[in-house]
């Protein structure tokens, strides 16, 4: 890809080195509510809640608010490493927002020719773990999006995971990976989302896993559709690029990571989509480059 000095994007959020903790406060309070009775009926429980009172509105003469601690306001803690970043690691977050900034390009034309406004993701860049309105979330699990705040988040790890044990290097496959997020993002603004939780409720895990399968498709074919627009418009793409966006899709299928489990293929647990089914969605996407041709919810066959 010839990504190299482009513009990056202003909405990306580096809390790698960072350990967020939240401290957990309220056991003074729950245990002044249970014993303040018992407190009240002898001379020795009244003096010491005077003594008490005293002390918090002397604590809050010297600036020091207790009341936070009383009612179990928790606080949070962040401590962040002292290391600086490899040369390495720094060009590829700079790679990250350069793709992001593209992303945004794209959606930004392509929402404004529908008559609507794009609103644009925040990408998180975390080590190890992070906190977010889905939830406390490990390295593990990969690259993900959240609908609760809005906001992409991906270890860039992952990367590696990518070329040493899924077989998909290269800088587009990698690109292909946070425009599949972008799409999800995509899928959050227009509603998509939020029918798909609606459909699901209720039924069955295998329709679920159905609905599911789509999503994800959906942003495959979302993610091509940057790609076209990335291509066409602003030559963003070598020529082999397109091969490790395909062979990145392909190594993430759930049939392909079920087998390099050990495990049989079991199409109704499916949640991602094949192989096959995750390449031919984004090449669709890439060779039309039009939303519309990525409607998998309604497609016969996907």
């Amino acid at each position: 890809m010839d990504w190299r000095g482009r513009k990056q994007s202003s909405n990306v959020e580096d809390r790698r080195g960072q350990d967020v903790q939240r401290a957990s406060g309220g056991g003074a309070a729950l245990l002044l509510v249970r014993f303040l009775p018992m407190m009240l009926r002898s001379k020795t429980g009244r003096v010491v809640l005077i003594l008490g009172v005293l002390v918090f509105f002397g604590a809050r003469l010297l600036g020091v608010d207790l009341l936070p601690m009383l009612l179990g306001g928790g606080s949070q803690s962040v401590s962040q490493s002292q290391r600086e970043f490899s040369p390495q690691e720094q060009e590829l977050a700079q790679f990250v927002a350069v793709v992001l900034a593209d992303t945004e390009t794209t959606w930004h034309q392509l929402f404004s020719a529908a008559g609507q406004t794009y609103e644009e993701p925040r990408l998180v860049l975390f080590s190890n773990r992070v906190n977010s309105a889905c939830g406390t979330a490990s390295s593990a699990v990969g690259p993900f999006y959240c609908p609760g705040d809005n906001q992409v988040y991906l270890d860039l790890s992952f990367f590696n995971d990518m070329r040493q044990q899924l077989g998909a290097p290269g800088d587009f496959a990698q690109a292909y990976v946070i425009a599949h997020e972008v799409g999800h993002h995509v899928q959050n603004l227009l509603g998509i989302s939020q029918q798909v939780r609606q459909a699901g409720a209720g039924k069955s895990p295998a329709t679920v896993n159905a609905l599911s399968v789509k999503q994800e498709l959906q942003a495959d074919c979302f993610a091509g559709v940057w790609g076209h627009h990335a291509n066409n418009q602003r030559q963003l793409l070598d020529p082999d690029d397109l091969e490790e966006a395909l062979t990145a899709a392909s190594a993430i299928g759930d049939d392909r990571l079920q087998r390099q489990a050990g495990q049989d293929v079991v199409p109704d647990s499916f949640t991602h989509g094949s192989s096959a089914q995750r390449v031919r969605w984004f090449k669709r996407g890439f060779e039309s480059g039009q939303v519309a041709d990525c409607d998998t919810f309604s497609a016969t066959a996907n």
